[in-house]
């Protein structure tokens, strides 16, 4: 239960970062952001707050922006559907309500002729079933609509779609949710550094002695500075494992100072290659923040790394790991403790923004594609064009996080 308690922690704060950084690069570009959701399905709470409404629902497997004009879906309300409105004193729409679930009350039920949210802000409609009398209500801009699940949300006008904002303001929405991924690892990696120190690497001196290793046995003792091993010097603390892996198994000769005074010892590597040092830490918060950005940078390379070796025909679904894999990476990184734990959220989160940014449609870095493309075109791709695009790269990213998970399953047996 509790590595499920933490899986869902980590799963959420990833999620959260990612569409946060949609969301206010969103709100920072004059789009309208219809709804902030955690989790998928069923909706449990939900609350309005400056034009937005924030919602939790009931499966912790992602969380979405919905932008008014992007991955929105039709608003559209069909000739013949029975609805209900609340106008104010100067008898314009403030609210409408399509959900059974909800009643206005005051409400004025219209059986609906044709409705316009974008455009015209127009409800022609028949009130109260009295066919006799076409009727025509202006919409407030600001209007909202309960939609059938009982989700309240404002209606999506025009001018504040996100299809119609300037494309430079768009490709930032884009990239804003694998940017923010990006700066929460490098956030967490400066914290682990001021907790943990930062291995300071370009000196002889060391840190920690591991106890019971071929450098207790010798008697070493920590924040010695090795001036050689086997008469080779030592400049820095990375020296030290090419002069050991000379001796694995055999005794050398082992020269360290501290505090002025010189010992010579004699010390017998193990076959592995290691002596049992670990290098001198320093919690500075330059290092810190330098350690920061370097470790994110790692992270980076390495998957890059792994993507060239799956593009070069190295490929293999071991490689890749869905919510089954990452529940199990998730458990062993929990069983290292608190630290291991924060460690492992990120690298996770390094890992979830740069395959966000691959150019797959329906991923971040398709939309960001499809932007330079109108870039180059001068004029956006036709919205039926860009609906078969983002399917055709839906499907295919449901088709590898089957497959993805099957062999997650596979392999946890």
């Amino acid at each position: 239960m509790t590595t499920i308690i933490e899986f869902l922690v980590v799963f959420v704060i990833l999620v959260l970062v990612h569409e946060f950084g949609h969301f206010i690069f969103a709100k920072w570009s004059g789009i309208l952001v219809r709804e902030f959701s955690i989790g998928m399905g069923p909706k449990l709470v939900a609350w309005h707050k400056n034009h937005t409404t924030y919602t939790l629902r009931l499966l912790p497997l992602g969380g979405y922006v919905r932008m008014a004009g992007w991955q929105d879906e039709d608003d559209e309300i069909k000739p013949g559907t029975m609805l209900a409105i609340e106008v104010n004193d100067q008898n314009v729409v403030e609210r409408i309500n399509l959900s059974s679930k909800t009643t206005l009350q005051g409400g004025i039920p219209v059986q609906v002729d044709k409705v316009d949210l974008q455009h015209d802000l127009t409800v022609v409609g028949y009130e109260n079933g009295d066919e006799s009398e076409l009727k025509t209500w202006s919409v407030d801009h600001d209007a909202t609509i309960i939609e059938e699940d009982g989700t309240e949300v404002i209606i999506a006008p025009d001018d504040v779609q996100f299809q119609n904002a300037k494309l430079w303001k768009r490709m930032l929405v884009n990239f804003a949710g694998p940017m923010n991924n990006f700066l929460l690892a490098i956030v967490v990696f400066i914290g682990v550094a001021l907790v943990n120190g930062v291995a300071v690497t370009n000196t002889n001196q060391i840190g920690k002695i591991e106890p019971n290793s071929p450098a207790a046995a010798a008697g070493l003792k920590a924040d010695s500075r090795i001036v050689s091993i086997g008469g080779d010097k030592i400049a820095a603390f990375d020296d030290i494992q090419g002069a050991v892996a000379q001796y694995r198994g055999r005794t050398t000769t082992l020269v360290a100072t501290k505090a002025g005074k010189t010992q010579k010892l004699m010390i017998r590597p193990t076959s592995d290659g290691t002596i049992g040092v670990y290098a001198k830490t320093t919690k500075a918060p330059m290092a810190a923040i330098k350690s920061g950005f370097t470790t994110t940078w790692a992270y980076v390379t390495g998957i890059f790394h792994v993507l060239a070796q799956m593009v070069t025909g190295h490929f293999s679904l071991n490689q890749l790991a869905g919510p089954v894999g990452i529940y199990t990476m998730t458990a062993t990184a929990a069983k290292g403790g608190p630290m291991n734990l924060i460690l492992f959220l990120g690298g996770l989160s390094v890992n979830l923004g740069i395959m966000n940014l691959i150019p797959i449609p329906v991923l971040d870095g398709g939309k960001l594609l499809l932007n330079l493309l109108e870039a180059i075109r001068r004029k956006p791709l036709k919205q039926e064009h860009e609906g078969v695009i983002t399917l055709i790269g839906a499907g295919l990213m449901f088709a590898l996080i089957i497959a993805v998970t099957i062999n997650d399953i596979m392999r946890s047996f």
